[in-house]
C-alpha cells in the first residue's frame, strides 16, 4: 500500500461532526429493535439499585463488544461523531461499571432469562437453524479465560496453572451460536455442575423451536455417570470423547486385527493405513447403579514418523462412547468435529471474553452473558446475509459489516447514511438489512 504523494503531509484533526464510525452496527441495531431486546432486559431484570434504562445500557455493552470492545471503557465507542444521533440511547462507561457491579445472582439469572428468549426470537426470525425438525448436534466445553493481578473475586489457578475463571459453554454445531454459557470459579473442574448445565441447555433448544433429535458431544472431561445419565434422561443422544482407564484399554487392547477399517488420513497409503477405526460393545459405569451398554467407537492413528511417541508404540488409540445409531466410519468422523466448538471460544475470546472487566465476580457473569448476546445478535445477521457470510468468523464481521464507516446526513426530514463507495461487502450488508427489515415488530 503507497501512495504518490508525501502522506507525511496530510493534516488530521478530529472535528468531523457527521462521521460515523461504526455505520455497521446498523443491522444489529435493527435486529434488536425488531426482536424487543431493551424491552425484554427492562421487563426481565430488577435490579435493587440503578436498574433505571437496564435495556439501554445492556445494548450499550452489547453494540461495542459487535464492534470488537472488551472493556468497559469501549463502551465509549458508540459516543464518537455522528453516532450518539444515530443510536440516540446510549450510556457512559461510568454508569456502565456502575450498573454491573450492582448485580446479585438472581440478576445473573435474570439476564440467562433474556438471553434464552433473545435465541427463540432469533430462531423464529429465520436467524438459526435452517430446519428445526432436523437433528441437531449441541458441543459442550469449558474454556480458561486468564486474568492478571489478584483482585479479581473468584479468579483461581485451575488445571492449567493458569489464574483465571473456567466458564462452561454449549455451541449448536450448524449455526455457532451459544445455547448457554455459565461463569464459574479458575479452579472449577472443567464438567463440574455439568448436569444443571445440561438441563438448562437442553430446555434453552427446545423453547426455541427445536424438535429434532439433539445429540450431545463433548471431550472427556465430560465422561461421567452425571452427563451420559441426564442425557438419557431427557432423550438426548450422546458422543463422548472416554477417559482411557484399565476397562476401556482392556476392551481396546481385546478388539480383533481384523475388525479395524482404514480410513483416509494423512500418511495412508494403499499399502499402509494411517488410521483406522473399530468399534465394540461396553458397559460404561459397570457395577454401578448407572451402568449403560454403548458402543466404543475406537480410532488408531499411526504416530508421527520421528516423533518421541512413535518409539514406544505402533497406534495412538482415540475412544469415545454413543448410544447413537449409524455407520460407524460417519459416527467417528463427526465426533471428530467436535473441534468447532474451539472456533466458537476464539470468537467469543475475541471481543466480548477477552478478559473479564470488573474485580466482582457477579459484575463478570452478567458481563459473560452480554458477551453470549452479542455473539449471536452478530451470527443472526451473518446467517441472514447469506453467502460466504452465513458462517463467517467474527472477525471477519466486524471487518465487513460492523466496523463500515458512514456520514449521515439529513434529507427529506429522513436521516440518510452514507457509507463507502465500492464496500466489497456491500450487498452482504443491503441483503442482512433488507431481511432484518421484514421481520415484524415485536410490541
Amino acid at each position: 500500500m503507497r501512495a504518490s504523494h508525501d502522506l507525511s503531509r496530510v493534516s488530521v484533526s478530529f472535528d468531523e461532526p457527521n462521521l460515523v464510525p461504526f455505520a455497521g452496527l446498523l443491522p444489529a441495531s435493527v435486529l434488536a429493535q425488531r426482536i424487543g431486546l431493551s424491552e425484554l432486559v427492562d421487563e426481565r431484570l430488577s435490579l435493587a439499585r440503578h436498574g433505571a434504562n437496564s435495556g439501554v445500557k445492556a445494548l450499550s455493552v452489547i453494540g461495542s463488544m459487535l464492534a470488537g470492545g472488551d472493556s468497559i471503557d469501549d463502551t465509549a465507542l458508540l459516543r464518537a461523531g455522528a453516532l450518539p444521533r444515530l443510536f440516540d440511547a446510549t450510556r457512559a462507561p461510568s454508569t456502565i461499571g456502575t450498573w454491573l457491579r450492582d448485580f446479585k445472582w438472581h440478576n445473573v439469572r435474570q439476564l440467562d432469562a433474556v438471553s434464552r428468549e433473545l435465541l427463540a426470537r432469533q430462531w423464529a426470525a429465520g436467524a438459526g437453524p435452517t430446519d428445526l425438525t432436523a437433528p441437531m448436534m449441541l458441543d459442550v466445553d469449558s474454556t480458561i479465560v486468564p486474568v492478571f493481578g489478584r483482585g479479581k473475586q473468584g479468579a483461581a489457578f485451575g488445571y492449567t496453572k493458569i489464574r483465571g475463571y473456567h466458564p462452561q459453554l454449549a455451541t449448536v454445531a450448524e449455526t455457532g451460536q451459544v445455547v448457554f454459557c455459565r461463569l464459574r470459579g479458575g479452579a472449577a473442574g472443567a464438567a463440574r455442575g455439568a448436569k444443571s448445565f445440561l438441563t438448562e441447555t437442553f430446555s434453552r433448544v427446545r423453547h426455541a423451536g427445536a424438535s429434532g433429535q439433539l445429540t450431545l458431544r463433548a471431550d472427556s472431561a465430560f465422561y461421567s455417570k452425571a452427563v451420559l445419565g441426564t442425557a438419557a434422561k431427557f432423550d438426548v443422544r450422546f458422543s463422548i470423547t472416554a477417559r482411557q482407564d484399565k476397562k476401556v484399554r482392556a476392551a481396546i487392547e481385546a478388539i480383533e486385527e481384523a475388525a479395524w477399517t482404514p480410513i483416509p488420513y494423512w500418511l495412508s497409503t494403499p499399502d499402509v493405513s494411517g488410521a483406522d477405526v473399530a468399534e465394540t460393545s461396553y458397559t460404561a459405569f459397570a457395577g454401578t447403579k448407572q451402568a449403560m451398554t454403548v458402543r466404543l467407537v475406537v480410532r488408531r492413528v499411526r504416530p508421527t514418523p520421528g516423533s518421541q511417541l512413535a518409539l514406544f508404540t505402533t497406534w495412538d488409540y482415540h475412544a469415545f462412547v454413543t448410544d447413537r445409531e449409524g455407520d460407524m466410519l460417519q459416527l467417528e468422523a463427526e465426533h471428530r468435529r467436535h473441534a468447532i466448538v474451539e472456533q466458537s471460544i476464539a470468537e467469543l475470546k475475541s471481543a466480548g471474553l477477552a478478559h473479564l472487566p470488573s474485580g466482582q465476580f457477579m459484575a463478570n457473569a452478567a458481563w459473560l452473558a452480554l458477551t453470549v448476546m452479542a455473539h449471536n445478535l452478530s451470527r443472526a445477521v451473518g446467517l441472514l446475509a447469506g453467502d460466504t457470510l452465513h458462517r463467517a468468523t467474527a472477525a471477519t464481521l466486524r471487518r465487513a459489516v460492523f466496523t463500515v464507516p458512514g456520514r449521515l446526513v439529513r434529507s427529506g426530514r429522513q436521516l440518510r447514511l452514507r457509507l463507502p463507495q465500492d464496500w466489497p461487502w456491500a450487498e452482504h450488508f443491503g441483503r442482512a438489512l433488507d431481511a432484518i427489515i421484514a421481520i415484524p415488530q415485536r410490541c
